[in-house]
């Protein structure tokens, strides 16, 4: 765990290389897409382990670094370090949990405050938060957004209209990007969570139709496979990288691996068997 001064020097130093990037920001292949990981630190590095370290491997972490697990501090904190030593071959997209409202509840904030014994490094990093990009595009073909589709955005250029540097709104556009969910229905529906929408398969079939995508990956909901295909035309998919979420789920995990060619290829991995401990 870094010491507070040295968190918001390296906070202060991630905003400068965050607020270069675009709401959604190009990437180029070959690339990994990691999905939720909620501060499984030990399994994080296991993910690496399978994948590859930085900067021999590219990634785009799609979202929900913090809360639920026991080491969100660490899980964080790495990533940020990660980020600023090899800024062009690591992406950090903004989750729903990378917001105040949300790590306020479910966990960063309580860490926080038993690790530091204050709540400083909270302020830091959900200011740094609202330095996410939104989304990304791997080679102008797959789409990463943490959870969805919005009725409000049918192209990837309206999302860059959106003024990021704020916390996540309970509701509009950006909102939307956050919350929804996919669903077997053909266009709209209302989402159980109280925020975004659920959406469906001829939602997806146009909006990659009008962007020239092949793929929508996002991540925000468990998967007990690790990975899930949505619509007849596989159109999205959902990745999920927390192996035995909160330490009870039992799933397993996955990471998307995008060649140069964007063919696909699932890694699939398990919780390490230190997963759970907490130190001290």
């Amino acid at each position: 765990i870094l010491p507070e001064r040295g968190l918001r020097f390296v906070c202060e130093r991630a905003k400068e290389i965050l607020i270069q990037e675009s709401n959604v920001q190009p990437v180029k292949s070959p690339v990994t897409l990691v999905g939720d990981i909620h501060g499984q630190f030990y399994d994080v590095l296991e993910l690496f382990k399978i994948g590859g370290y930085p900067p021999h491997t590219n990634y785009v972490f799609i979202g929900d670094f913090v809360d639920r697990g026991h080491h969100s501090v660490e899980t964080i904190e790495f990533l940020i370090l990660l980020k600023i030593k090899y800024p062009s071959h690591i992406t950090l997209l903004r989750g729903n949990h990378e917001s105040r409202q949300v790590t306020f509840s479910y966990g960063l904030y309580e860490e926080i405050n038993r690790k530091y014994g204050n709540s400083n490094p909270w302020q830091y990093l959900t200011d740094l938060f609202d330095y996410l990009p939104i989304a990304a595009v791997v080679d102008g073909r797959v789409f990463c957004v943490h959870g969805g589709l919005s009725p409000k955005m049918k192209r990837l250029d309206q999302i860059n209209t959106i003024e990021r540097k704020i916390e996540i709104p309970h509701e509009g556009p950006f909102s939307d990007l956050m919350w929804s969910d996919p669903d077997d229905i053909e266009y709209w529906g209302l989402n159980h969570r109280g925020a975004g929408y659920l959406f469906g398969s001829q939602v997806v079939k146009e909006f990659n139709h009008i962007n020239g995508l092949e793929l929508v990956a996002r991540a925000h909901q468990l998967v007990n496979e690790g990975y899930k295909y949505w619509f007849p035309e596989e159109s999205l998919v959902t990745v999920w990288s927390a192996p035995n979420y909160c330490y009870r789920c039992g799933n397993v995990a996955s990471i998307l691996e995008l060649d140069g060619s964007l063919n696909r290829n699932f890694r699939i991995f398990r919780a390490v068997e230190n997963s759970a401990k907490v130190e001290g």
